[in-house]
């Protein structure tokens, strides 16, 4: 267990806190590119802080402080300009380094547009995102990671506002274990016990299939350092320890925020987003490659589409493997209490996690920079992290199913990809995939 000064170290985000000047050396998702589409002006939160973001006419990105300098009015309500964003109010306009580039109702002589600054944020467009960069100069380079960039790539973005800390979120990537009863004896109690299955016998069948590998037992579990985080392996009951995926490659976690999972098809970004100390939006960033004879469809933006939480009868919705997690995440309320947990050794990771957090928040603390940190743009051209595995997947299920086929229908009923408004186009990748795969 940690002690409260301990815990609180790390899970407080706000400006001023060590944990928050932490975060602010790192880029931080702040939209969605689509929203900007549908409104070119939106508040944002970020690491405790309320902002406005907007695009003005001439296609540039700002971000400024909520409340106008002049008199406090809500600059959300401000209209783009050529040059910047103006105040609904009084008129003063400020472009996105802050400058005060107006004032109309001031004397045409008045200097007094030159004494203002509004608060203002480095943004930058990546992959269907808007980031912002909250730190002290100099501002470092925007981290291209391979699945933001990836070229002949099909993508959409799945969010929910959790009322839950990031750390909640991230801890749960670094327990190993937890997936053998969170995603194998959980879902099959909601899905077979409680349901007597969805009603679709393929469906079914790919569903339990893949319940019972995640219900196998772990029987080594290790964390490993890596240059960008912490790479987590894991050896189950049945696995080969010299050819397992899953032991001799695993899954990293990119410090502080993000893991990846996933492939071959479909390729996962899980981004915990700190909103503040009690909020987190959580992003289920997916990427499709469908390989060198399978074209990605043409995009003309990442769509963004929000999941729910509970069903309409206002019961949690824990039949599909984020929405476990989820559930997990904001039933620990929406600040841990770390001070009476019990910790056993299957939580080392998390431990190590915490360790990790901590030393990263005391080399800042230091004056020096922390992990993942890039100013030099030919390191910065695509960032790769270690192969990933998909727990299971690709095992034969001694069914007439393809392994990309099953793939294709556990994504389309059983992952977060369900409420995609793209999910049949990314289904039409699955079976291209599919359909090359078999004349091959």
């Amino acid at each position: 267990m940690l002690t409260q000064a301990e815990n609180e170290l790390l899970f407080h985000v706000g400006p001023g806190t060590p944990g928050g000047d932490l975060h602010r050396r790192y880029w931080q998702p702040v939209a969605a590119t689509a929203w900007l589409a549908e409104n070119p002006v939106r508040p944002v939160r970020i690491l405790g802080e309320d902002l406005v973001l907007y695009r003005d006419k001439s296609g540039g990105l700002g971000l400024l402080q909520q409340r106008c300098p002049h008199r406090g009015v809500d600059l959300r309500f401000g209209m783009p300009t050529t040059d910047g964003l103006r105040c609904m109010y009084h008129g003063w306009m400020f472009d996105g380094e802050g400058t005060c580039l107006e004032q109309p109702l001031e004397p045409s002589e008045s200097v007094f547009k030159d004494k203002i600054r509004a608060k203002a944020y480095p943004v930058q467009e990546m992959g269907g995102l808007v980031w912002a960069y909250l730190g002290p100069a100099p501002v470092p380079l925007l981290p291209r990671w391979d699945l933001f960039v990836w070229e002949n790539a099909f993508r959409h973005i799945g969010g929910v506002m959790l009322n839950a800390n990031w750390l909640q979120c991230m801890e749960n990537s670094v327990d190993t274990a937890h997936v053998e009863y969170l995603h194998g004896h959980l879902w099959d109690y909601v899905v077979f016990d409680r349901r007597n299955g969805t009603g679709d016998a393929d469906s079914d069948a790919v569903l339990h299939y893949n319940i019972e590998s995640m219900k196998r037992r772990h029987v080594r579990l290790e964390w490993d350092n890596f240059e960008y985080g912490m790479l987590k392996r894991r050896l189950r009951e049945g696995d080969d320890p010299e050819t397992d995926l899953g032991w001799t490659g695993g899954n990293p976690i990119i410090f502080p925020y993000m893991i990846r999972v996933g492939g071959p098809v479909r390729n996962e970004f899980q981004i915990r987003v700190p909103i503040d100390d009690t909020h987190t939006w959580h992003l289920d960033y997916m990427v499709y490659l469908g390989g060198e004879d399978v074209p990605a469809p043409a995009q003309d933006e990442v769509p963004y589409y929000e999941a729910p939480i509970f069903d309409e009868q206002d019961n949690p919705i824990l039949d599909y493997v984020v929405a476990q997690d989820m559930a997990a995440w904001w039933g620990q309320l929406p600040i841990a209490d770390r001070t009476v947990e019990q910790l056993g050794t299957s939580d080392r990771g998390v431990i190590l996690f915490r360790r990790m957090l901590g030393d990263q928040i005391q080399l800042v603390q230091d004056g020096a920079e922390p992990i993942n940190t890039f100013r030099d743009p030919a390191e910065n051209q695509s960032l790769n992290a270690p192969d990933t595995v998909r727990i299971g997947l690709m095992r034969d299920q001694g069914n007439d199913l393809s392994p990309i086929a099953r793939d294709a229908l556990y994504t389309r009923d059983h992952q977060i990809d369900r409420y995609s408004p793209v999910i049949d186009q990314i289904l039409e990748i699955y079976r291209r995939v599919d359909e090359r795969a078999r004349e091959g």
